[in-house]
């Protein structure tokens, strides 16, 4: 059964999102990188872009594909997770926890009201 923590919301697309205040964190789901299996690369976008929902910002490549990563919410890149880049691995170990991709001020928190919740995303992938 796939881990699919309750707090957070996700995009259909596999990514995830925690917001405190009007800073979102994002990643992929533990869904996506069981699919992906061995993660070997991680690309992610400069701290200060400017992106828009459903915008491919990053990219991951696992010892079978290459694969984008969009943005799940609109907001300017203000940080990024350098471990992740260093250590691929994390996005299989630890998917929700240091194996995050990098954090996003948010322009439009109404965005939030497109994803999914956990419940609907279990749906999603439990299919």
């Amino acid at each position: 059964m796939t881990n699919v923590p309750a707090e957070l919301r996700y995009a259909k697309s596999h990514e995830w999102v925690r917001v405190e205040g009007n800073i979102a964190t994002t990643g992929i789901t533990d869904h996506a990188q069981h699919e992906l299996t061995d993660v070997v690369f991680v690309e992610l976008p400069a701290k200060g872009r400017v992106v828009k929902a459903g915008e491919a910002c990053a990219v991951v490549e696992s010892v079978k594909t290459a694969s984008d990563v969009y943005a799940p919410l609109s907001g300017q890149v203000v940080e990024v997770n350098q471990a992740v880049v260093n250590d691929p691995a994390l996005v299989n170990s630890e998917p929700y926890g240091q194996g995050w991709f990098y954090k996003l001020q948010l322009s439009q928190l109404s965005e939030l009201d497109g994803l999914l919740s956990a419940a609907d995303y279990g749906k999603q992938v439990n299919q």
